[in-house]
């Protein structure tokens, strides 16, 4: 059942995608943008948290093992999504495009410079999901692994931000940019791996607090670092830095930036305060959910802007992407474990 609804998801997300493509080319990129920088915090954030989790211990790690598992199985995805990025990646960057005009940092922010440094962020998740996958079942290796695994993914992660989104406004300048991202990275993985949890088994009231602590904690360090850029940039107020937020004060994004203060930092934040949330299924659920709501929002309201007043069409196109995306993991993910089931049978 649950098999055939991803097929028919995708199949309309992947139509939406083609459509999109075919009516609005020179948006198309902002929605894939958009809906790739929510898809890939599940394959690198569930590869952290495994990692971190190597180095920590505890119940949550052990109860949301399985999801992790195969959220860092989905790296190998990430080559196929980028192929459209990549091939729309000059109408979205202003320093790419032909007789623009040259930026300050034009020796960072270049094509050549761009291509090579995405393919070496690729290089190294595929190695790290590789290495990562191996040493899953034997915790010794995957204690050694984490410490320099964990290192290269927050540096790569941080560099990756840059490039794609913050260098859309290539005169913006933010030094906890790629920490925003970070934060934002694990609460929208271990969201998910929560909700994955919620829906597959009723986990121990232990691990489900767990889970639930670690949940606030990354809401707490997401609100924490996305203020304090906001107050930094307001009080220094630079025409150069002040430009990345202007166009995110008008018109409906104001109301967008208020529903990710409500969705992503309010909802989840007052809710698993409680200890007896804490413990609670329908409580945990709930604030995962408002978590990945807000992710989805926040990316969104990152991106569509640079794009100008077509917000509605690239509303679609995003949402049509991350369906697509999301039933390709999920086909990818489930195809795999009735695979192994036909071999153990």
């Amino acid at each position: 059942m649950i098999l055939m609804f991803a097929v028919l998801a995708g199949a309309i997300g992947y139509g939406g995608v083609a459509l999109g493509w075919a009516l609005a080319p020179k948006l198309f990129g902002f929605g894939w943008l958009a809906a790739l920088s929510v898809w890939i915090a599940w394959p690198l954030g569930a590869m952290a948290l495994m990692l971190i989790h190597a180095l920590t211990g505890g119940r949550w790690g052990k109860a949301a093992h399985h999801a992790l598992a195969a959220g860092v199985r989905s790296v190998f995805l990430i080559p196929l999504f980028v192929i459209p990025y990549a091939l729309t990646a000059h109408r979205l960057y202003p320093w790419l495009q032909a007789g623009a005009a040259q930026v300050d940092n034009a020796l960072y922010l270049n094509g050549p410079a761009f291509v090579l440094r995405g393919v070496i962020y690729l290089l190294i998740w595929l190695v790290l999901a590789v290495l990562v996958t191996r040493a899953a079942e034997n915790a010794n290796e995957l204690a050694r692994l984490a410490p320099p695994a964990l290192i290269l993914l927050a540096l790569t992660t941080t560099f990756a931000a840059i490039d794609a989104i913050m260098s859309l406004e290539p005169t913006f300048a933010s030094s906890i940019f790629g920490l925003v991202q970070i934060s934002e990275i694990g609460a929208l993985s271990l969201s998910i791996a929560a909700l994955a949890l919620l829906f597959s088994s009723a986990p121990d009231p232990e691990a489900l607090r767990q889970l639930a602590r670690l949940l606030l904690a990354f809401v707490i360090l997401w609100s924490y670092l996305a203020f304090m850029q906001l107050l930094i940039v307001w009080q220094s107020d630079l025409p150069h830095e002040a430009a990345w937020y202007l166009p995110r004060w008008r018109q409906g994004w104001r109301v967008i930036g208020g529903l990710i203060v409500l969705t992503h930092f309010v909802a989840p934040f007052f809710t698993l305060l409680s200890s007896a949330a804490q413990r609670s299924r329908r409580a945990v659920g709930f604030a995962a959910a408002s978590i990945i709501a807000g992710g989805i929002l926040d990316q969104f309201w990152l991106v569509a802007p640079f794009a100008g007043a077509n917000s509605g069409m690239i509303a679609l196109l995003t949402l049509s992407a991350l369906v697509a995306m999301a039933c390709t993991s999920l086909l990818v993910a489930r195809g795999r474990k009735q695979i192994s089931n036909w071999i153990e049978a």
